[in-house]
């Protein structure tokens, strides 16, 4: 069964190959869960990632995102990207971050890009969707939805955070960064859930359900800064 980390490392080195051709790809500090049990899936995600300053010195395609591994094979990943030309890419400034709705499947599929800032908190939203079979994904700037994207990518196995890097920006430092208020939504309850975490450069405040296994909440993951030397 995947695993968000093998789907990521995997998938990812297809990230915006229509537009760039990458040589190096490298993975920093992540808070991981799954794969679910084999009667259970992810109906629901949510979390918030409180934006660091952007890479220094500054790097083109820094990634850091939440993303959900598929049993389709795919990864739901909403994005928040450090880019050597913020502007040609969403318009945003020097030391801004480009933000936006995004699913990894043959190809990268994407909602609309804007610009963020270093402090502002994105919320990023998964939720299956019974009526069309896909997950409907938003992200959200300071609690104003900014871009969406819905997609048929079976059901979600696993949950986990990462700081991803590409060509130049795999020699770059990354600061430290949190996300707040991580809620996963299962689809029937697995009490062995919360023993699938694992934690590189990176803590928690404890991983929790209240309900027996269906509903898991983590209040805060702390990401570690990272250097890259790959």
């Amino acid at each position: 069964m995947p695993t968000i980390r093998n789907i990521a490392v995997s998938a990812i080195l297809a990230l915006f190959e229509c537009a760039y051709a990458q040589d190096t790809v490298g993975f920093g500090p992540a808070f991981s869960l799954g794969p679910v049990s084999s009667s259970s899936w992810i109906r629901e995600a949510v979390t918030t990632l409180e934006l660091p300053e952007v890479p220094s010195p500054a790097a083109d395609r820094l990634a850091l995102w939440p993303g959900m591994g598929t049993s389709g094979g795919d990864l739901v990943q909403a994005l928040a990207v450090s880019f050597a030309d913020p502007d040609a890419n969403c318009g945003a400034t020097t030391g801004q971050w480009c933000t936006w709705a995004s699913t990894l499947k043959d190809e990268q599929l994407g909602g609309t890009q804007v610009p963020a800032s270093a402090g502002d908190q994105l919320t990023m939203h998964y939720k299956y969707n019974d009526s069309t079979g896909k997950y409907d994904q938003t992200v959200a700037i300071n609690d104003s939805i900014v871009s969406s994207l819905s997609t048929e990518v079976g059901e979600a196995q696993g949950w986990g955070t990462a700081v991803e890097c590409q060509d130049s920006a795999c020699k770059s430092s990354v600061p430290a960064h949190k996300y707040l208020s991580t809620k996963i939504i299962l689809d029937s309850a697995d009490e062995s859930f919360g023993d699938t975490l694992v934690l590189t450069d990176a803590t928690s405040s404890g991983l929790t359900t209240s309900d027996g296994g269906i509903t898991w909440a983590v209040t805060t993951i702390n990401i570690d800064a990272h250097t890259f030397d790959v």
